[in-house]
C-alpha cells in the first residue's frame, strides 16, 4: 500500500504540472542549429562513401607535413596564413595537381579531410621486427615508403555542431580548396563497372547474393560487426552484422569472398 503524499510532495506535483504546461506555449527560436538540422549517421555514411576516394584540383598550394590547417567554412580562406605554412613546412600539392581524397573523419564541430594519405608517418610493423642471424639482429623489413608523410590534412572547422549536408554540399565547401568540377568521380566510374542487377541492388541500399565486399559496402555501408567461423562444408564463412536487436538487423554471410545468404529479423 501506498502512502498518501505529502504536502510538499503536493506542492512539486503542482509546480511540475504549471511547468509542463508552461513548456508546451510556442517559443520563438532566435537561432542556432535544432538537433534536427545536425549532420546525420546516414549522412555521414554518403559523404564518406562518394567524397573519399574521389580526385580534385588544388585550387592554392597545401602544406606538406603533420601540422593540420585550418579551414574556417564560414570565413574567407585565410590565403595569407596558408601561404605562410606551405613557406614553412613545403609544398604537399601545388595549384593544378591532381589530388585524392584518402580519408574524412567527424568531430562535433570539424570534418578532418586527410588528402593523399595525409601528412604522416604511418607505423609498420615490419620495420620494427628483428630476428636473431649468427648471433646478431636484423631487421625483418626495412623498405622505404617514398610517398609516406607527402600529403596534408585540411581541418574544416564550421564553429557550430555540423550541419547535416551531402556529397555535393561538401564539395562545394571545399572549393576554395579543391575543384572537383572537371574531375570525372570515382564514384560513377566504379558503378559503371558492376552488372547491371548489383547496381539497382546498390541504388536500393540492398545487399544481394552474388555481391562482393566493395559493393555491399555501397549498399549498406561498413557493417557494425563481423563475425568469421566455418561452416558444415568446411568452408570459413564470414557474418557481416547490420542493426542491433530488437531492431532490425541483417545477416550478410560471405563465402570466398562473395554473398551467400542474407538474412533478415524483425522485432
Amino acid at each position: 500500500m501506498y502512502a498518501r503524499p505529502t504536502f510538499a510532495l503536493a506542492v512539486v506535483f503542482a509546480f511540475c504540472a504549471t511547468f509542463a504546461t508552461f513548456a508546451q506555449v510556442p517559443v520563438e527560436h532566435t537561432g542556432g542549429s535544432s538537433q534536427n538540422d545536425r549532420l546525420t549517421d546516414q549522412s555521414k555514411l554518403q559523404l564518406v562513401r562518394f567524397v573519399s576516394g574521389e580526385y580534385a584540383k588544388v585550387v592554392v598550394a597545401l602544406p606538406r607535413g603533420n601540422d593540420t590547417f585550418i579551414y574556417h567554412v564560414d570565413k574567407p580562406l585565410d590565403t595569407a596564413k596558408l601561404h605562410d605554412v606551405v613557406r614553412t613546412h613545403g609544398a604537399a600539392a601545388n595549384p593544378g595537381d591532381r589530388v585524392q581524397i584518402t580519408q574524412l573523419d567527424f568531430d562535433a564541430r570539424k570534418i578532418v579531410v586527410e588528402i593523399n594519405g595525409g601528412g604522416r608517418h604511418h607505423f609498420h610493423l615490419r620495420d620494427h621486427l628483428q630476428v636473431g642471424m649468427g648471433g646478431g639482429v636484423a631487421p625483418v623489413g626495412s623498405a622505404p615508403h617514398p610517398n609516406e608523410g607527402l600529403g596534408t590534412t585540411i581541418v574544416m572547422d564550421y564553429g557550430r555542431p555540423l550541419p547535416d549536408m551531402g556529397p555535393d554540399d561538401l564539395k562545394k565547401q571545399l572549393a576554395p580548396i579543391l575543384d572537383f568540377s572537371n574531375e570525372t568521380s570515382a564514384t560513377v566510374a566504379w558503378i559503371d563497372t558492376v552488372p547491371k542487377e548489383y547496381r539497382k541492388a546498390i541504388e536500393a541500399h540492398q545487399a544481394s547474393v552474388g555481391m562482393d565486399q566493395d559493393m555491399v559496402i555501397a549498399a549498406l555501408g561498413r557493417p557494425e560487426r563481423k563475425v568469421r567461423e566455418r561452416n558444415d562444408q568446411g568452408e570459413d564463412s564470414e557474418d557481416w552484422i547490420y542493426g542491433d536487436p530488437p531492431a532490425k538487423t541483417t545477416f550478410v554471410t560471405f563465402v570466398a569472398g562473395k554473398v551467400v545468404r542474407i538474412k533478415e529479423f524483425n522485432d
